[in-house]
């Protein structure tokens, strides 16, 4: 589907905003039922994580945690770390630039591959036909389920077995990914653009090729672009996480770092995240604001540019993905993992993807709850004075600062504070997607018909009043629409934190990798996939009923 001008990503329909207001008669739907649902799953995954139940805070932390707070004003700015720092900076760029356009050239030929646009739009033919395409445009869709439902660092931990440590590994693991959610994203954009002019070249007896290169994708353009750099925008993030599990970069440095108690060089890489973060930040968001065409085509040439940059800083070793040596381990390392095998037991298994689920469940509460309150802050509106703009300026940047730092690393400071178990690594989970879900939120609000609180204001409400019915009902629906698509993220970001220690199937994973048991890293991915699939169809059908 194509993304909106100013609200993205694109994989979250908007969400149709009915009429109500005062004075409408309350009815239960099948809305509130999701979240009188989803609610009384939070409060379970809060109870069963010991929240209420059992102590959860570790008292004795708090000395390191003011200590780790209070070096962010002295960071580390000797020209011997800079230089570090800048050469980590590099590396994460490199990572993302490179796993990215790849990711692109795999979505744009997978996008035109599994659109509609491709298989049903030919002239109908007999039904043998007709079953036939169907068959190969429903085989295409779903066979991209498995990469994009398996996290990135997963991806990593696979192919670390068979690259060893060169660069591919890091540009692979975002790109098989990120390329199978583009590809996605690209087919519902190619198909909501196609349209007449693309049907009546394929009437004409032009070729489905030709057709694609002159009628559907020129139109769409835009979109294919804008949506491109948001993906760079979150390899950044996913290249610091792959730096933490051994790729290098600055989430490799952060790793060092803090094993080493070393906050003011932290503080220093979080400061090198954010400047890194916000540039990306601001260059996609000039896209998707009725960008002029030059600049479009110029942050293409600067792309390609920083792709050719990007391989001579890494150089990676292509003719080892392609040697004999490679693939003979691949062979070995498939053999070594068939058949799949539970690690311990199959209860334990289910217990870990019960905490797994608990863990989204907590940091998608607790990270919309913070993203609510900070978007209408955070909304940028020319009508408010400087004050105000101040603000919210302020606001965008705190959102920015916590989700340029990767769960890992929240999941680590909070441990500092919080006993080991699912809790910290739920609320890492939650700061991160509050830094996300706040910027989404902001969007939506920036981009709400303000009539109906300017109505309000006019029968002489007062500003709550106007703000609970003018503002409050238009933007739930989007929301919350944003907040099970984040949802279905958090299950595969989990892995990420339980990789550090904080529980669920990512602990789990780490376990079987250390002890080199892939029958039971193959069985814990695939349970992770599973459950991964599962709350896609429930988050899904939940967004539905809000449309």
């Amino acid at each position: 589907m194509s993304a909106p001008a100013r609200t993205y990503p694109p994989e979250v329909a908007p969400a149709a905003t009915g009429p109500g207001g005062p004075g409408r008669r309350w009815r239960f739907s099948a809305g509130h039922g999701w979240v009188v649902g989803l609610a009384l799953l939070v409060l379970w995954s809060g109870w069963s994580s010991g929240i209420g139940r059992e102590p959860v805070v570790n008292p004795y932390g708090w000395p390191t945690m003011r200590a780790f707070w209070a070096a962010a004003l002295h960071p580390d700015l000797s020209p011997a770390y800079l230089a570090t720092t800048a050469d980590a900076a590099l590396t994460t760029v490199a990572f993302a630039v490179l796993g990215t356009m790849l990711a692109v050239v795999i979505g744009l030929v997978g996008g035109v591959l599994i659109s509609e646009a491709w298989w049903l739009s030919r002239p109908s033919g007999n039904r043998v036909t007709r079953i036939r395409r169907r068959a190969a445009w429903l085989s295409g869709r779903v066979s991209l389920g498995v990469p994009r439902g398996i996290h990135e660092a997963v991806w990593g931990l696979f192919l670390v077995s068979v690259l060893g440590r060169d660069p591919m590994v890091g540009v692979l693991a975002i790109a098989i990914p990120f390329g199978a959610i583009t590809a996605k994203v690209y087919a519902d954009i190619i198909d909501e653009t196609a349209g007449a002019p693309y049907r009546a070249l394929i009437d004409a007896g032009a070729s489905r090729l030709s057709a694609m290169a002159y009628a559907a994708v020129p139109r769409s353009w835009r979109d294919l672009v804008s949506y491109g750099f948001y993906r760079f925008d979150c390899a950044i993030r996913s290249a610091v996480i792959l730096g933490m599990i051994g790729a290098g970069g600055l989430g490799f440095e952060l790793s060092l770092t803090f094993q080493a108690l070393r906050y003011e060089q932290m503080w220093t890489l979080i400061y090198a995240l954010v400047v890194v973060g916000a540039i990306v930040d601001r260059w996609g968001a000039s896209l998707r604001v009725d960008a002029p065409t030059r600049w479009l085509q110029a942050s293409l040439l600067l792309g390609g540019g920083l792709t050719v940059a990007s391989g001579l800083y890494l150089g990676p070793d292509l003719e080892r993905l392609f040697s004999g040596r490679t693939w003979t381990l691949l062979a070995d390392l498939a053999v070594q993992a068939l058949p799949p095998t539970p690690p311990t037991s199959w209860s334990d298994l289910l217990g870990s993807a019960i905490v797994t689920l608990q863990m989204s469940l907590l940091a998608i509460a607790a990270g919309g709850a913070v993203g609510v309150v900070t978007a209408f802050v955070a909304a940028r509106d020319p009508t408010h004075g400087p004050v105000r703009a101040l603000l919210a300026a302020a606001a965008r940047l705190l959102l920015l600062t916590i989700r340029a730092v990767s769960p890992p690393v929240w999941a680590l400071v909070l441990l500092f504070v919080f006993l080991p178990g699912p809790l910290p690594g739920a609320l890492a989970l939650g700061v991160y997607n509050a830094g996300i879900l706040g910027r989404l939120f902001a969007e939506v609000v920036e981009d709400l018909d303000r009539r109906p609180a300017a109505a309000l204001r006019a029968a002489g409400a007062g500003a709550a009043v106007t703000f609970l019915y003018g503002l409050v009902p238009l933007a739930t629906n989007r929301f919350a629409a944003y907040a099970m698509y984040r949802w279905e993220i958090a299950i595969r970001e989990s892995v990420v934190v339980g990789v550090v220690g904080a529980g669920g199937l990512g602990r789990l994973l780490e376990e079987q990798r250390a002890a080199f048991d892939h029958r039971g890293m193959l069985c814990v991915v695939l349970v992770l996939l599973v459950l991964s699939l599962m709350v896609d169809f429930v988050s899904a059908a939940a967004r539905r009923t809000w449309r």
